[in-house]
């Protein structure tokens, strides 16, 4: 018995030598071309080195990309902790003075200082809220708009000019920038 170094099968020993045979266009064809087995394996190894390469870079950036989205969410937690920080450093000093307030409050019987200390604050309130980009919604006769108002109810009105429009504000509503962050709870003329 013969083997084929090629293939690595055992041969009779009639099949030793390739015999032309015809395919079906009737045209005579070895049954095995010179060189083709070893065509065959040189392009089966440069696939298999390209595959190898190929799912390299695969694993590579996969991992890559995997890496990237935990650091992307560990400073997306980061900044959610930490995004309010400088609003509420910038209401420590409001509350300081509340608490000035209050112990004048305690300390003392006079009406005008304690008047006097509550506007302060209020207006140092309001100016930080300014510098954080949170504005208040002008409300008070203009026309009622759902995007900006929420109607707590309706009431009669006797000048035509006001129906329609709002006239009483119940709860100031307040953009931050351009968004609306809370809605104007609004009285609106009938």
């Amino acid at each position: 018995m013969f083997m084929d170094l090629e293939d690595n099968k055992p041969m009779e020993e009639n099949q030793g030598t390739a015999r032309p045979m015809e395919n079906q266009s009737g045209e005579e064809t070895n049954s095995k071309k010179k060189g083709s087995g070893r065509g065959h394996k040189k392009e089966l190894e440069e696939l298999g080195d390209k595959l190898i390469e190929l799912n390299d870079k695969y694993l590579r950036l996969s991992a890559e990309f995997d890496n990237y989205r935990k650091r992307t969410l560990k400073e997306k937690m980061e900044l959610v902790k930490s995004g309010g920080e400088s609003v509420l450093t910038g209401v420590l000093p409001v509350l300081d003075n509340l608490e000035r307030a209050m112990s004048s409050i305690r300390e003392t019987s006079e009406i005008g200082p304690i008047k006097e200390g509550i506007e302060l604050i209020y207006n140092n309130f309001t100016d930080f809220l300014k510098q954080n980009g949170v504005t208040p919604i002008d409300c008070i006769k203009q026309a009622f708009d759902s995007d900006i108002h929420e109607a707590i109810t309706k009431i009669p009105v006797t000048d035509p000019e006001q129906k329609g429009k709002v006239v009483d504000v119940i709860e100031k509503g307040y953009y931050l920038h351009e968004k609306v962050i809370r809605y104007a709870k609004v009285v609106v003329g009938d």
